[in-house]
């Protein structure tokens, strides 16, 4: 089973945190949860979980950086966006490891002053962890924005945290900076957008935690009852903008996480199965084998972690 990371649990147990002198409110109602940190102190591997805070993290190191069925080679200074609806672990390839982090809660953004959440934040909305390789340019930048997080943080000042705030946009205008300017900018017709919520919904079908959790959206025309739309006028959109029916992008989604928590979980085949959305392993079995070439139980053989 896939584990999740508290912050009592990262106050605890991360080398970062245990040079503090007293642990902080981690349930402040007025403002949330923010800290900053340096990652001198950073483990050189972390282990797969998922994490119940949010971290932006200014990466001047070498690593490998692991989430899904996906596995990044960092080997230039960056910046990551953890969301903390996706598990991952960490790997450090080099020996120097430098730069900031910051971590902050739901609570943070979503507090009662601000008409804003974090689904506003178009790099936490999806179920991946943005990564913007950063030039020299940039990293002094970004690493200014920290130092002045990191300083006002430790000042008096009343309204620090609306101040964390503004750099936390700050640093999340940056990186959006770093993107394609069509992608920001392209108009959304009928199809796109119809696309976009599509795949906004298949997301937040996953990741699956726990063995009571089953799948609840399985079929395209479960998809298109809750968009609201008649299922062929989802498949045509999703066609026209992707090239795949409803059909193709649930089954792919469906088989990519059903990999991840054959590597990294220790339900039974039946279990993982049973979770997906599949009423008889045989059927899943099937399945697997016909997309990727292999049964469930070699794959788990070839690629348990």
């Amino acid at each position: 089973m896939i584990t999740s990371e508290t912050l009592e649990d990262f106050y605890r147990t991360h080398p970062a945190a245990k040079n503090l002198s007293e642990l902080p409110d981690l349930k402040n109602a007025e403002h949330g949860h923010f800290n900053v940190f340096s990652r001198k102190f950073c483990n050189r591997y972390t282990s797969y979980n998922r994490r119940d805070f949010y971290k932006i993290s200014l990466l001047l190191g070498q690593g490998k950086l692991f989430y899904g069925n996906k596995e990044i080679d960092i080997n230039q200074n960056a910046l990551i966006f953890f969301n903390r609806n996706v598990p991952y672990s960490w790997e450090a390839t080099s020996e120097n490891q430098a730069g900031y982090f910051c971590l902050f809660t739901d609570d943070f953004i979503n507090d009662g002053n601000r008409s804003k959440n974090i689904a506003d934040y178009p790099l936490f909305r999806s179920d991946n962890i943005p990564v913007f390789f950063i030039n020299k340019e940039q990293e002094k930048d970004l690493h200014d924005i920290f130092e002045k997080m990191n300083r006002e943080l430790e000042s008096g000042y009343i309204h620090k945290y609306d101040l964390m705030r503004n750099y936390l946009d700050l640093i999340i205008h940056e990186a959006m900076k770093m993107q394609p300017s069509e992608a920001n900018g392209a108009h959304m017709n009928g199809s796109v957008r119809i696309t976009s919520l599509f795949l906004e919904l298949l997301e937040r079908q996953f990741p699956i935690d726990s063995p009571e959790h089953k799948l609840q959206l399985k079929t395209a025309k479960d998809y298109a009852s809750k968009l609201a739309i008649h299922v062929n006028h989802l498949n045509r959109a999703l066609k026209e903008v992707t090239g795949k029916t409803t059909t193709e992008h649930i089954i792919e989604r469906i088989m990519l996480h059903s990999k991840v928590m054959l590597r990294h979980s220790n339900w039974s085949i039946t279990e993982v199965a049973y979770c997906l959305g599949f009423e008889y392993s045989a059927y899943f079995n099937n399945i697997f084998k016909k997309q990727t070439g292999i049964t469930p139980k070699s794959y788990r053989e070839i690629h348990r972690l």
